[in-house]
């Protein structure tokens, strides 16, 4: 048998397939991407363990988690863990702590003939490793952020630079008030633990210097970490610049094209606009109040304007009207303020191109002032 292990790091680095026998609750909460969960125990059956536990003490809790786990019950979840284990050979096991729970599992399955190894502290260890892993990266490496009006393009410069962390991406949101994808955002928890992964599969990879976007404190439900929104705040920027028309074209195709086909896909064609254009409302109302009463009128009818035209199949072109006057009369300000403000961090600005070849070039500079310390003068002696 493979022995337990506490190696965090490689079992991140090399993505290995984690069995979670924590109850579904725990799971929904937070979890670690591509685990599978085939609990123990399930919801009802953890509650009656734990008020056991509080009213009775350990061992009448753990007498009564096996009566309520045992027979064709108990046989069914054995199965399923031995699925998980003949189609994951290099996998491991764990639950919440790497006590009790991984402990049972890992006994009945070997009482079944199937030898197989738990993270050793379990789900709690590991999610500390992860914290820590973000608060290295933040005291340990250079940032940089990327900003820019919306419409510029910001995520697709992203997508073409090394050392690119995407929130947006990790958010399953495109962080502004019309944001939301078809799909849910992941829980806080499984945020956190997806963007302190992709750092440190970056950073094993050789990566020292991180581009990020100029986000707000919340990427729609998702609260960026507060240490890591901090670092972004001291952090120079590089900004982004596009026509206005180029703008109003990457929003259309991101916020209309793009999502109406998101929505399609997953509910089908009639569903999928009905609820795609329910969607596109409900986000303009979410910011009538900072819009005024006027000016939401106005929107509110060039937005049903367009989409009466795009749900009769006449086009998108009516879209680029809202969008336009949305722009120039509430966005644009709006960051244009947050520029001033944040002027004397800004080191760079320009088109893509230009801000790719900066971003590239710069590092460069770093790598090579890296390489230029010494082993020697990378960080004090410790001898006398």
């Amino acid at each position: 048998m493979r022995p337990d292990s506490a190696d965090y790091r490689t079992l991140f680095l090399q993505g290995v397939p984690l069995l979670d026998v924590r109850a579904p609750l725990e799971f929904r909460k937070g979890a670690f991407p591509g685990a599978v969960n085939q609990p123990l125990m399930n919801d009802a059956e953890r509650q009656k363990v734990g008020t056991c536990y509080t009213q009775q003490g350990a061992q009448a809790a753990i007498e009564l988690g096996h009566r309520l786990v045992s027979g064709a019950l108990r046989e069914a979840r054995i199965a399923a863990w031995a699925g998980f284990a003949r189609a994951h050979p290099q996998g491991y096991l764990y639950c919440f702590r790497g006590g009790l729970r991984s402990q049972i599992a890992q006994q009945w399955l070997k009482e079944a003939g199937i030898a197989y190894p738990r993270v050793s502290g379990g789900y709690k260890a590991m999610r500390t490793f992860l914290l820590e892993t973000i608060e290295a990266a933040l005291t340990e490496c250079d940032w940089v952020l990327l900003g820019g009006l919306t419409g510029t393009g910001k995520t697709d410069v992203l997508a073409q630079v090394s050392g690119a962390l995407d929130l947006e991406q990790h958010a399953n949101h495109r962080g502004s008030s019309f944001g939301r994808q078809a799909t849910p955002q992941p829980s806080q928890i499984d945020f956190e633990n997806a963007l302190a992964i992709d750092l440190l599969r970056q950073r094993a990879a050789g990566t020292q210097r991180f581009v990020v976007e100029d986000e707000s404190p919340m990427v729609g439900s998702c609260s960026v970490p507060f240490t890591l929104y901090q670092r972004m705040q001291e952090a120079p920027i590089v900004w982004l610049e596009d026509g206005f028309e180029a703008r109003v074209e990457r929003i259309l195709r991101d916020y209309v094209v793009g999502l109406c086909a998101q929505f399609t896909a997953l509910h089908g064609e009639a569903e999928g606009r009905r609820l795609f254009a329910e969607r596109l409302r409900q986000s303009l109302s979410g910011i009538a109040r900072r819009l005024g009463g006027v000016r939401m009128q106005t929107l509110s009818q060039l937005m049903d304007d367009a989409l009466e035209a795009q749900l009769a199949e006449r086009g998108v072109d009516l879209h680029r009207t809202w969008i336009a006057v949305l722009l120039r009369e509430y966005y644009d300000p709006m960051y244009a303020f947050q520029r001033e403000r944040k002027q004397a961090r800004i080191e760079f600005s320009g088109a893509a191109p230009a801000v790719l070849d900066y971003l590239r070039q710069r590092e460069s500079r770093k790598s090579a002032a890296g390489a230029a310390v010494s082993p020697v003068h990378a960080r004090p002696s410790r001898g006398g």
